[in-house]
């Protein structure tokens, strides 16, 4: 998956394989948290055939996935045209991505995984897409101030914490998340609340089942004392009611309109992501522990409040 990610510019999240669709099963399922959607997979390792094709378009359909990967050995030139063709229809609610596969050796060294991708929605699809949720989610109107920010954002993240996201774009969206050690129920985010206007960095755990939820938030909970001194300011410790999910978040004021201070607002971004991963990444291995069910199925964040 690491790499996969790597060659596609996202950050995704494995959530299981095989994974029954009807009388059918999914080679992959997962998260995209570049833009808050399921992600499938379909493997094959022969060249592509029309087989395969209607299995991809089968397990979109049936699971709700806006990111799917089509992964083969060789791909055929009606197949990767047919990959451009899906994406100019559903530019604004599906991307498709094909890759070849193959593997490759440096001396006696084991062989390791490349993926070339030869098919994938241009620049216009993806802007496209993510002005669309945008729009829909946004009645403040602010979202090109949102995708300039989230750019910006990320060219600062690539230079001193390159290991944290591999998204490449901003979208035009009032949140960007990030994947954290705590797999299939969390992610970090940074966003721009807007009851009342301000900044929130957070660790948001979200499951589709509500005791994952609290436990794994009653778990960190325990540690609170500890939590708060390593980060060293005020933490907010939020089981949100109106939802299945939790956050521990800190917050300042600002709002993305106020462009003069975008730079501070990035800065603050930046250094409170880094109290908070360095206060909360310790107790990973002891949480990835509890016995909980269901992690399968991808959480949702859009529109966070």
């Amino acid at each position: 998956m690491d790499v996969l990610a790597e060659a596609l510019g996202l950050d995704l999240e494995l959530t299981g394989t095989e994974h029954p669709v009807g009388p059918f099963v999914v080679d992959v399922i997962g998260r995209d948290l570049t833009n808050d959607s399921v992600l499938v997979v379909e493997n094959q390792l022969t060249p592509t055939d029309h087989g395969h094709l209607g299995q991809l378009v089968t397990y979109a359909a049936n699971t709700d996935a806006a990111t799917v990967v089509w992964i083969a050995l060789s791909f055929r030139e009606e197949h990767r045209q047919a990959i451009e063709f899906l994406n100019q229809l559903g530019a604004e609610k599906v991307r498709f991505f094909g890759i070849e596969v193959s593997a490759v050796r440096i001396g006696d060294s084991v062989p390791a995984p490349q993926f070339t991708v030869v098919a994938r929605p241009n620049g216009a699809h993806v802007r496209a897409a993510a002005d669309a949720k945008a729009s829909s989610e946004d009645a403040s109107g602010k979202g090109a101030l949102y995708a300039a920010f989230w750019d910006r954002f990320l060219e600062q993240v690539k230079i001193r914490h390159p290991d944290w996201t591999r998204a490449r774009k901003g979208q035009a969206a009032n949140w960007m998340v990030q994947p954290s050690p705590f797999k299939g129920l969390n992610v970090y985010g940074v966003n721009f609340p807007s009851r009342p206007p301000r900044l929130r960095c957070e660790l948001y755990i979200d499951s589709p089942e509500p005791e994952n939820v609290e436990a794994f938030f009653g778990a960190l909970l325990a540690h609170r004392a500890e939590i708060d001194q390593s980060f060293g300011g005020d933490l907010r410790w939020e089981a949100i009611d109106a939802k299945r999910a939790s956050r521990i978040a800190a917050y300042t004021p600002g709002d993305v309109s106020q462009v003069d201070h975008h730079d501070e607002f990035i800065e603050w971004f930046i250094t409170s992501l880094e109290r908070l991963r360095a206060a909360l990444d310790p107790y990973a291995r002891e949480l990835l522990e509890l016995p909980l069910v269901a992690r399968a199925a991808p959480v949702r964040l859009s529109g966070i409040e």
